[in-house]
C-alpha cells in the first residue's frame, strides 16, 4: 500500500496538483490537511474520476479540514472525541481494509498556535498544547493495534527537523514545550515511521515558508508533517519519500507531500 500525507492548503485551489501527484506516484491512500471546503462543495467526483471510491472527508469554509481518499475500502471511525471542545475539523479516522489487512489510519491537522509562544498571552497557543495533551491521554487510554497517525502535527520534534535548533527554540513549532508533548503523544504507541528511513542526524523538512524568496537556496525548513506507525506494523515498512520537489511547482502548497509504502512482511 502507497500512503501519502499532504497538507494541501486548499484542495479546490490545488486539485490540479493533486491530480498530477497521482499520475506520478499512483497512490493508494491520500491523507489531506487543510482542505477548506465545506462538505456540501467537496469534489467527490473529481475525486473518484482519479480513482477513489472511497471517500471520508470533514471541512469546513476558509479553515482547516481533513480528507482520506482510498482505493480500498473505508469504514470510518466514529465517536472521535471533540479536541478542546472545538468542532473545528481537525481529526478523522478510518479503518483501511487493504490487500494486506486492515490497518486503522488517524488524519490529524493539529493547531498551528499562532506567533507568541505563551498560552497565558497566547489563546491559540494555549489551545494548540492542549490539543496534543488531550491526545495524548486518549492515545495512552486505548487499544492501538495496525494503526497509523499521519498529518500536519505543526511540531517539529528534533533537532534536525528544523534549519536551527538554537534559533528556533523560541519560535512556535519548535519550542521545548512543544516537542516534549509531541514525544509524549508519540510514546503512547508509535514509531516515528520518518526516521525510521532517515537517521535522526540528519536533516529532514517538509515545509518551507512562503516568506522565503527562494525556498530551495536558503532551505530554511522544518519538518511539520509526520507518519507514525504502532510497532507491529514496522516490519511492514518498505520505503518514504519527502516530494520535495512540489514545493517548485505552479502556485504551491507550503507544505509538501510525504510518501510511505508499506508491503507484506
Amino acid at each position: 500500500m502507497r500512503l501519502v500525507t499532504w497538507n494541501i492548503n486548499s484542495l479546490r485551489l490545488r486539485l490540479p496538483l493533486l491530480e498530477k501527484l497521482v499520475a506520478d506516484i499512483a497512490p493508494d491512500v491520500v491523507c489531506l490537511q487543510e482542505t477548506k471546503v465545506p462538505d456540501p462543495l467537496f469534489p467527490a467526483e473529481a475525486l473518484r474520476a482519479l480513482g477513489f471510491e472511497h471517500l471520508h472527508y470533514q471541512g469546513m469554509k476558509g479553515y482547516n479540514g481533513v480528507a482520506i481518499l482510498s482505493r480500498h475500502p473505508l469504514e470510518p471511525l466514529n465517536n472521535l472525541p471533540v479536541w478542546y471542545e472545538k468542532e473545528d475539523c481537525r481529526h478523522i479516522a478510518a479503518r483501511v481494509h487493504g490487500p494486506q489487512g486492515s490497518v486503522e489510519l488517524h488524519d490529524f491537522y493539529v493547531p498551528a498556535g499562532g506567533d507568541e509562544p505563551d498560552p497565558a498571552i497566547n489563546p491559540k497557543f494555549a489551545h494548540k498544547l492542549a490539543f496534543v495533551e488531550e491526545a495524548t491521554r486518549w492515545f495512552a487510554q486505548r487499544e492501538n493495534n495496525r494503526t497509523i497517525l499521519v498529518g500536519d502535527l505543526n511540531i517539529a520534534p528534533l533537532e534536525h527537523d528544523v534549519w536551527s535548533h538554537k534559533q528556533l527554540l523560541k519560535i512556535v513549532s519548535h519550542t521545548p514545550v512543544e516537542t516534549a508533548g509531541l514525544e509524549s503523544w508519540r510514546q503512547t504507541a508509535f514509531v516515528d515511521a520518518m526516521r525510521h528511513f532517515v537517521p535522526p542526524e540528519e536533516k529532514l523538512y517538509t515545509w518551507w515558508s512562503y516568506r522565503n524568496r527562494d525556498w530551495k537556496k536558503s532551505d530554511r525548513g522544518r519538518r511539520l508533517d509526520h507518519i507514525w506507525v504502532t510497532p507491529d506494523l514496522v516490519p511492514e515498512l518498505s520505503a518514504m519519500r519527502v516530494l520535495r520537489d512540489m514545493r517548485d511547482w505552479d502556485s504551491p502548497s507550503d507544505h509538501v507531500p510525504v510518501v510511505m509504502d508499506l508491503a507484506a512482511p
